[in-house]
């Protein structure tokens, strides 16, 4: 049996900054964010990079589709804009995880941080010259969520050879916590924005906050392949590779099958319009839908500032199994909330949830897979990522439609805690998983 399915490959070329300081801390210590990675320069530039984009890229995801409502009056351009930037990002994601494993990481970084930024400036431009061309707008989203697939992947597994395995969990943590608290704060500082500085402003302050992130990419060290037979074009076939690679490591497999599990059956976001004004129209259909929109990253947030609890767990497995059926059971309570308050008590229950599942799923496909692989992985994970909600949105839609909201929702979160029980009792390499 493939050793990765109940243990790690090994460890590529992590610091050893490390295993010294694994000693359990004390006190109140035990429960706060583990921020071990953070004494690793290296680490540390790539983190600090990815706090100035969690906010920033939160201001352009706000003025792209409001500038397209504001051209078009329509939602429906709206929701035509989100699909124009998914097929580039799931294609580039595929194919940038390829290139992630067959030329020097950095470079890859800094060549996609350099083209998110100018696509950036060429959202101000358009905007400040008063173009009001919906077609323009669409380009340029699709042509930013293309450079943004190819640098995820890339991003993602670096992380690998910059920090221990011991510390993968809490380093992921800390990037989940940051990305989360950017899909908090950056909407809300657009909504407080848009009225005072305009919208052209709003691209122009992400493209500065993206000269700050190449310029951090541009201070890590080199991160060429280890495998010096890696070093060839990236192709198709390469990225065919990289499917058959994870067929025949389980472990990874179960991995994305658990979090398609979650996200498509128990992501219930499509709903939460309809269940603002109907279920909860008493307490103001704006406050609830902003509550509702806002409760499950503030419940992930809440998690990974307290992810001190869970990351240094050794069986990683069993931690996925655990948050998933969690998450299952909160949507399950949500959609059985006919009170806002406890609806939000749920979705933030299921934010902690979800944070844990990210944690360990991010560590997982660090740890399992051998560094040559990693950036394929990591396609694919941006690509279940990005995918999963989305059908999600069609899935419950379409449920809301036939069976109602709250019914669907709750139905959604029962299926969610069926299948992955279902899932663990047949494939027990995710279980057996540790490190």
């Amino acid at each position: 049996m493939d050793t990765s399915e109940t243990s790690k490959t090994g460890s590529d070329e992590a610091p050893d900054a490390s295993e010294a300081s694994d000693i359990k801390p004390r006190g109140w210590r035990r429960w706060a964010m583990d921020t071990r990675p953070l004494r690793i320069p290296a680490y540390r530039r790539l983190w600090s990079s990815t706090i100035v984009t969690a906010v920033g890229s939160q201001l352009t995801a706000v003025a792209v589709p409001k500038q397209i409502f504001d051209i078009t009056g329509s939602s429906a351009w709206v929701g035509a804009a989100s699909m124009a930037g998914l097929v580039p990002l799931v294609v580039f994601a595929l194919w940038g995880g390829a290139i992630a494993d067959h030329m020097d990481r950095r470079k890859l970084l800094l060549v996609t941080n350099s083209g998110i930024a100018v696509t950036s400036v060429l959202f101000w431009v358009q905007a400040i010259s008063g173009l009001d061309s919906v077609a323009v707008l669409m380009v340029l989203l699709a042509v930013q969520q293309a450079f943004w697939g190819l640098n995820a992947p890339a991003r993602n597994a670096s992380i690998a050879r910059l920090v221990p395995e011991s510390q993968l969990a809490a380093a992921n943590a800390l990037g989940s916590t940051v990305m989360q608290t950017g899909q908090v704060v950056g909407p809300l500082l657009a909504g407080v924005l848009i009225p005072v500085i305009g919208l052209p402003e709003l691209y122009l302050i992400d493209a500065v906050a993206l000269c700050v992130t190449v310029w951090a990419v541009y201070r890590l060290p080199s991160l060429p392949p280890l495998v010096a037979a890696a070093k060839k074009r990236a192709g198709v076939r390469e990225i065919v590779d990289g499917f058959r690679y994870m067929s025949t490591h389980k472990v990874l497999l179960l991995s994305f099958l658990a979090d398609i599990i979650a996200m498509v059956f128990g992501m219930p976001r499509a709903l939460f319009p309809q269940l603002a004004a109907e279920t909860y129209a008493p307490y103001g259909e704006g406050l609830a839908l902003g509550l509702l929109f806002a409760a499950i990253p503030i419940g992930a947030v809440l998690g990974g500032l307290f992810s001190g609890t869970f990351s240094r767990a050794k069986r990683h497995g069993w931690m996925v199994i655990g948050a998933i059926v969690a998450w299952g059971l909160a949507i399950t309570g949500f959609g059985l909330s006919g009170s806002l308050w406890l609806a939000v008590v749920f979705l933030a229950v299921a934010g902690i949830a979800d944070m844990v599942s990210m944690v360990f799923r991010g560590a997982i496909l660090l740890s399992a897979a051998t560094d040559e692989m990693r950036g394929r992985m990591q396609g694919v994970f941006t690509v279940v990522v990005a995918g999963g909600p989305r059908l999600a949105d069609v899935l419950h839609g379409s449920a809301g439609s036939a069976f109602g909201a709250r019914p669907a929702v709750a139905g959604g979160g029962l299926l969610v805690v069926l299948a992955m029980l279902t899932l663990t009792l047949a494939a027990p390499a995710l279980r057996r998983y540790r490190i």
